[in-house]
Order: structure tokens, then C-alpha cells, then sequence
């Protein structure tokens, strides 16, 4: 899960937030990190993650984005869908945006919650990093959330499938920012092409934070936004 929709209301920057901050677990396997470098303008970047009509486009964990309403102190409320087979699940979210920061960096903090009991995701939070390079951005993720389908669901197979496939879109977002390929060209089941190398692939993704602290690196912005 990612940062969602912020683009359109961007609060101001918050303090400082290099401290360690201990945040607490929500259960299930570790959280999830995945981070990539992306050889684009950190406009072009920010743009297509946190356009809603564009987020859906590259994000193999969503089908649909839409906006709600305004939160007060900033921010936005949303619905997000995932069309499967026979099912779609649905549920709601909270997310704001920091643009402006001293370092030249930008951050993108999400809350998100479900009633669907056929979600392997419960409540959740996360954020977004973009932070600039000498070639473009290097765009980071890094999220929890209460198992839906139990703890060991979970920590053996459900979350090393959703990290998987966040890195994978991460990869696919990366060659429609480089290259201008639009991520409809290579669907999901592209992973299958192997006789084509430049298709979308995980594994460009880094998936472990040097420090281990995933959770602990999240903008001082997480802390204060509303839940869904």
C-alpha cells in the first residue's frame, strides 16, 4: 500500500522529522519496504503517483482511486477498489503531502481501512519518499497493516506476495517514467514473458531498509492524519 491522493492538497511542510520515532507494530510479518531509483524529474514522479487517475494506471494494487472529500487539517479522504474475479473489494483512506521540504525532498503519509472481510488487507499505514539524486528520484515505500486472514497467513505467503507485487509496479512505474512506455503494455501477466528482459521486474527493487527501521522512518505527517 502507498501513499494515495495528495496532489491537489498539499499541507505545509511539517518540522524536522529525522528522529527515530518507535512505532508499533500491527501484526502479521514485518512491514513492507520496497524502493527504487526512477531517471526522471521529481515533478514528473510526484505527478504520476499521486494523480489518482494516474496511480491506478501503473499500481497493480489498485483499479480504481477516487477522491471523497477534504480533511481539515489538510489532505484528503478517498475510495480505493480492487476488481478480482467474482469479487471487488473496496475500502477507504486518509492521506496528505509534504512538497516543499528543505532537503528538496517530498513525503506522502497514508491511512487506509476496510470492512471487507474478504480482504487479506485490515487497517493499514504507510508513506511515500521521494527524495532527489544526481539522475532523478529515488522513490521509497514503506507500510503495515492488520492481517485479514490471520498472522500466519500472513507472515508465510500473503506478505511476500504484496511486497512482491509492489515492487513490481514500482519497476513498472520506473519504465513508464524512463522510457514513456504506458503501463497498459505490460500487463501483470507479463511477468511470464521471460524473452523479454526490459518487462517489469521486482527484483530492480531494493525490499530491505539498511537500517531495518521501516516504520520508524515514516514523516512526522503519519502521525497526526486522520483516520479514514
Amino acid at each position: 500500500m502507498a501513499a494515495i491522493p495528495t496532489a491537489w492538497h498539499v499541507r505545509p511542510p511539517a518540522s524536522f522529522d529525522g528522529k527515530i520515532r518507535h512505532m508499533s507494530r500491527l501484526g502479521g510479518g514485518p512491514p513492507i519496504y520496497v524502493s527504487i531509483d526512477i531517471e526522471a524529474s521529481m515533478d514528473e514522479v510526484w505527478r504520476m503517483t499521486q494523480d489518482t487517475d494516474l496511480h491506478p494506471r501503473w499500481d497493480a494494487r489498485f483499479s480504481s482511486i477516487t477522491p471523497t472529500a477534504e480533511l481539515s487539517g489538510g489532505g484528503q479522504r478517498f475510495r480505493y477498489e480492487l476488481r478480482l474475479p467474482g469479487h471487488v473489494l473496496t475500502g477507504e483512506g486518509t492521506s496528505v503531502g509534504e512538497k516543499r521540504r528543505p532537503d528538496g525532498s517530498r513525503t506522502s503519509a497514508l491511512r487506509f481501512a476496510t470492512d471487507d472481510r474478504r480482504s487479506p488487507l485490515g487497517d493499514g499505514r504507510g508513506y511515500w519518499r521521494y527524495e532527489p539524486t544526481p539522475s532523478g528520484v529515488r522513490f521509497t515505500t514503506g507500510y503495515d497493516y492488520r492481517p485479514g486472514w490471520g498472522g500466519l497467513v500472513d507472515r508465510l505467503v500473503l506478505r511476500r506476495c504484496v511486497g512482491w507485487l509492489t515492487a513490481w509496479s514500482f519497476d513498472r512505474l520506473r519504465i513508464w517514467a524512463e522510457r514513456g512506455e504506458a503501463p497498459e503494455r505490460w500487463p501483470l501477466h507479463s511477468v511470464l514473458w521471460w524473452w523479454r528482459p526490459e518487462r517489469p521486474r521486482a527484483a530492480r527493487c531494493r525490499r530491505r531498509a539498511s537500517d531495518g527501521r521501516v516504520m520508524d522512518a515514516a514523516p512526522a505527517t503519519l502521525d497526526e492524519l486522520e483516520a479514514p
